[in-house]
């Protein structure tokens, strides 16, 4: 694998562009671990690597189980997600993949039986903030490892 671009060093101001977006999500008062998860949900549909490796080993570090990581691509089936978690990880999902169906109607009414307007535009603004990342280092080409040095 071979690094196109380092954005971090390229375009230090769009970097902390981002950075501030990252602030305000970490900042809105979400569930860390939630966040955690929309991140790592995202990360999976988009096939980054590079994200995935970082927001499982951030996952660990604030307690997430393995075995509920291991099940987030099937969380659907699972008995390890609450109904919140699921509404949120179908909510990650469809705005994810927004160009096939946008998001359904049944899936906002789903997430707004758990969370307030104010945490659904926060919870988007994750989502947003993890697909923003995820293809920025998709297009820089970024691999586990390569900021490393």
């Amino acid at each position: 694998m071979k690094l196109r671009i380092n954005p971090m060093k390229a375009n230090p101001e769009a970097y902390q562009t981002m950075l501030k977006l990252e602030s305000f999500v970490h900042e809105s008062g979400l569930d860390p671990k939630l966040v955690g998860l929309i991140k790592i949900r995202a990360s999976q549909i988009n096939g980054r690597a590079f994200c995935l490796d970082m927001h499982v080993n951030e996952q660990r570090k604030k307690g997430e189980s393995e075995q509920k990581m291991h099940h987030l691509s099937v969380w659907r089936e699972s008995p390890l997600f609450t109904e919140a978690e699921k509404a949120v990880l179908a909510l990650t999902e469809a705005a994810t993949l927004i160009a096939g169906r946008g998001v359904p109607d049944d899936v906002y009414e789903e997430v707004r039986r758990h969370f307030d307007e104010k945490d659904f535009v926060s919870l988007m603004m994750a989502i947003v903030a993890i697909n923003g990342w995820n293809r920025l280092v998709i297009s820089s080409g970024m691999y586990p490892g390569c900021a490393d040095s």
